[in-house]
C-alpha cells in the first residue's frame, strides 16, 4: 500500500541520517574531553563503548552495511514505472519528462540530500546533541554486531 511505502521511506532515510550524523559525530566528539562531550546516560554509555578497542573502526564498518542496506530498500520504494505513451503520466507531465523520472535519478538526489547532506551538516554544528541521542547507542549497538 502507499502508505506504508511512504512510511519506509521516512523511517529508512531517518535511519540513513541518524547513521550518517553518528560518523561526524563520534569523529567530532573524539576530540572532546569525556565529560565534555558525554552530558546524558546514553552519552556515557555511547563513550565507553566507543572507546574501547577496535570499536570506532569496527561501527564504521557496520554503519556502512546499514546504509548501502537502506539505500538499496530506499532506491526500491521510490523506484516509478510508469509507462511512457499511454497517458497515465505522474502530475500529467510529458512523456519525455516522465521518461527522466523513470530513471530515478530524482530520488537518488533527494536520498542523498535528505539522508546524508543535511544530517551530516547538523551533526558538524551540534555533535554533542546527536552522541547523547539514545537513539544513537542502539545504533552503535546494531552496528557493531553487524561488525562481529
Amino acid at each position: 500500500p502507499t502508505w506504508a511505502s511512504l512510511l519506509s521511506f521516512v523511517f529508512l532515510l531517518i535511519l540513513v541520517g541518524m547513521l550518517e550524523a553518528m560518523q561526524i559525530s563520534f569523529y567530532a566528539c573524539a576530540k572532546m574531553k569525556k565529560d565534555e562531550r558525554a552530558t546524558s546516560f546514553f552519552g556515557k554509555k555511547t563513550g565507553e563503548l566507543i572507546s574501547k578497542k577496535n570499536n570506532l573502526p569496527a561501527f564504521m564498518i557496520g554503519r556502512q552495511l546499514m546504509v548501502v542496506s537502506c539505500f538499496f530498500i530506499l532506491a526500491r520504494v521510490t523506484t516509478l514505472d510508469v509507462e511512457v505513451g499511454r497517458g497515465e503520466n505522474i502530475f500529467g507531465v510529458s512523456d519525455a519528462f516522465q521518461s527522466f523520472l523513470n530513471l530515478g535519478l530524482h530520488a537518488a538526489l533527494l536520498m542523498t540530500i535528505m539522508g546524508a547532506v543535511v544530517w551530516k551538516l547538523a551533526a558538524s554544528a551540534f555533535p554533542k546533541v546527536f552522541f547523547n541521542a539514545p537513539f544513537t547507542y542502539v545504533l552503535l549497538w546494531i552496528g557493531l554486531c553487524l561488525e562481529w
